[in-house]
């Protein structure tokens, strides 16, 4: 008798064992599910616009827009590591990652424009609402549809994005002379901006840590840069950049009169924007969180971590 009740006790502990396990694996299961990163594409302007998506949608959406030569992929990151909580939209611009390459001749490679498609797509995925996550080209894009839509943002992130004509370096004088005459200066320009040196530069920049670098970053994005079409399509886009300047003043205005929360992550070691410009953002914002990070300009190549430990923070009182 006293076997058989201790082989019933060692069943029924056997069975909340199990019961335990498969639960806990089922936690693990939907929790997975819940982080798996999309890939996805959809028809904006006539255009395939492809995209990484993650989290769940009913809660507090941030759109990430990225820099040059860079895509979505740049975000990879973020998704991975904030998708329990937050639901993040990564897409590629027209001309860039995986989205449609359109001919220049056939396309205007302006950042208004791309602005406009990037708002078309936030319509189609149906984003009435979100936190606006601008890196580098990600600013003019996203101040451009800040101040086209300000009812649908509720925050902003910028990360090692200029709003400031103090804000470009040294570096831009070649870059300033191809606005002021293009025949003259694409060459030099092309040669600047598409190398493999600068292209290298825009990540390590003056960081004494190179080995904390995937070399794969920056030979990934010189292929794309050396891709068909792309010499065109990015001094197109370049040479549109001078009216990033000229509209400087309007989004600090901007910035100054709505005052929106916001949160600027800056890479120390960036050698592609001037030091300064996180503190000009707090000029005009004076309640803005900044945090300037022992990074380069893609900061997330480095500090991934630190960077959604802040926006997770940042994010916590978002509706």
């Amino acid at each position: 008798m006293n076997t058989m009740k201790s082989i019933v006790r060692i069943l029924a502990t056997l069975a909340i064992v199990l019961a335990a396990t498969l639960d806990m694996n089922a936690q693990r299961k939907d929790k997975a599910m819940e982080q798996q990163v999309f890939y996805r594409t959809v028809r904006v302007n006539g255009l395939s616009i492809f995209y990484r998506e993650a989290g769940p949608k009913e809660a507090p959406t941030i759109l990430l827009l990225h820099g040059l030569p860079s895509s979505s992929r740049m975000f990879q990151p973020l998704l991975t590591r904030l998708a329990d909580n937050y639901h993040l939209v990564a897409p590629d611009y027209p001309g860039f990652g995986h989205s449609d390459w359109p001919d220049p001749k056939q396309f205007d490679y302006t950042f208004d424009h791309i602005a406009s498609v990037m708002d078309a797509f936030t319509q189609a995925l149906d984003l009435s609402h979100y936190t606006l996550y601008m890196q580098d080209y990600g600013g003019p894009v996203g101040f451009r549809m800040a101040l086209a839509h300000p009812e649908r943002v509720q925050s902003l992130i910028v990360q090692d994005a200029v709003a400031h004509n103090e804000g470009l370096g040294a570096n831009w004088a070649t870059r300033r002379a191809f606005w002021a005459d293009r025949p003259a200066h694409e060459e030099a320009l092309r040669n600047n901006l598409l190398s493999l040196a600068t292209t290298k530069t825009r990540h390590v920049g003056d960081d004494p840590k190179t080995e904390l670098y995937d070399p794969d970053l920056w030979t990934d994005e010189y292929a794309f840069l050396n891709s068909p079409g792309q010499a065109e399509i990015q001094s197109d886009l370049f040479y549109d950049y001078r009216t990033n300047v000229d509209a400087y003043p309007k989004w600090q205005a901007w910035l100054q009169k709505t005052q929106p929360r916001l949160l600027v992550l800056w890479g120390k070691h960036d050698l592609s924007f001037d030091l300064g410009e996180p503190e000009r953002y707090r000029k005009d914002v004076p309640e803005a969180e900044v945090h300037v990070l022992d990074a380069g300009h893609f900061a997330l190549d480095t500090k991934a971590d630190e960077i959604a430990a802040l926006v997770r923070e940042f994010m916590k009182t978002q509706k």
